[in-house]
């Protein structure tokens, strides 16, 4: 799985490789190639001291290098009397086998759907401990001031990974621009398009700010690290997923373990942890405060990655 490119902001949300494009499309636009970064692992110690009798855990994350790890992991020597280890990964298709491997205690760096397809497609059981947040997903015009005011036909770009493809046509249906099949799901493709008022445009996600700014799109669903960079104004975002809704759900991002750790006090207490004042101030520095914080309980994200990790073997189908 890629990471970002050198000249964009690091993303928080995971990117799957694009997946084989269906004939029934609405539009094809031809995508740009999708650079995977060999893994590099990094090890990197962010702890507030600590003595020989703390109990140590070692978390994988993606983005080591943020200045809220150090706070998270000040605050767990202090509250919890825990040394948090961190070991950073340059490539998000690491993590879940470190962790199942037992090289990791925790990682936090996916949202349930990204765990919910590396667990059926690895036949793996990693389970989520507790919630982070959720990154809205907006839908950008500089035309076009709400979704109604698109013109019927009017050509809306999405980004073409497995992963943002489903979501971006979950909230082009949320805006009441299109409508899916059986209502959809977080693995729905464009060829699950039933109706529709607007054109769909698959484009890598990289390219969908560009589109819009050219002038080929009327609109385009833009992740935020694209958006930063391109200099899209926040006004232009005119429609976006309800991070409460149940369609945002399988895009909570979690801390995960190993299933037989699910229950593990001290793994829920550093969940936890994260939602702590100190560290959400980190968290929204690092992301231009775009994070909506969710405290979900453990049992009701296990039962949300059940759900859509059926989804995700009959998308395999």
């Amino acid at each position: 799985m890629p990471t970002s490119p050198e000249n964009e902001l690091p993303s928080k949300e995971p990117q799957l490789p694009p997946r084989h494009r269906s004939r029934r499309r609405i539009v094809w636009l031809a995508s740009a190639a999708v650079v995977v970064v060999a893994a590099v692992v990094v090890g990197l110690v962010l702890s507030a001291g600590g003595g020989s009798d703390s109990k140590a855990v070692t978390i994988g994350v993606t983005d080591g290098s943020q200045p809220y790890w150090k706070t998270y992991a000040s605050l767990a020597r202090k509250k919890l009397g825990i040394t948090v280890k961190f070991v950073n990964f340059t490539d998000y298709s690491q993590p879940n086998p470190a962790l199942k491997e037992k090289r990791l205690d925790l990682n936090e760096f996916q949202h349930i759907q990204y765990l919910a397809n590396y667990n059926v497609t690895a036949h793996d059981d990693l389970q989520p401990i507790g919630a982070t947040a959720v990154y809205p997903l907006p839908l950008y015009s500089l035309k076009y001031h709400t979704p109604a005011a698109l013109p019927a036909g009017a050509k809306v770009a999405i980004p073409n990974d497995a992963i943002n493809e489903a979501r971006g046509l979950l909230v082009l249906q949320a805006a009441k621009l299109l409508t899916l099949k059986d209502g959809g799901t977080a693995f729905s493709a464009t060829s699950d398009i039933t109706t529709h008022k607007v054109d769909v445009v698959t484009l890598d996600a990289s390219q969908t700010a560009n589109a819009l700014q050219s002038g080929s799109v009327a609109a385009a669903v833009v992740n935020d690290n694209y958006a930063t960079s391109a200099k899209l104004p926040r006004s232009a975002a005119v429609f976006q997923d309800d991070p409460s809704s149940a369609i945002a759900a399988p895009y909570v991002n979690v801390f995960a373990a190993r299933a037989a750790d699910k229950d593990d006090p001290t793994y829920r207490k550093l969940a936890a942890l994260y939602q702590d004042p100190a560290v959400q101030k980190g968290v929204q520095k690092a992301n231009s405060g775009t994070a909506v914080f969710r405290t979900v309980s453990p049992e009701r994200l296990q039962a949300e990655l059940a759900t859509v990790e059926k989804q995700a073997r009959a998308a395999k189908k």
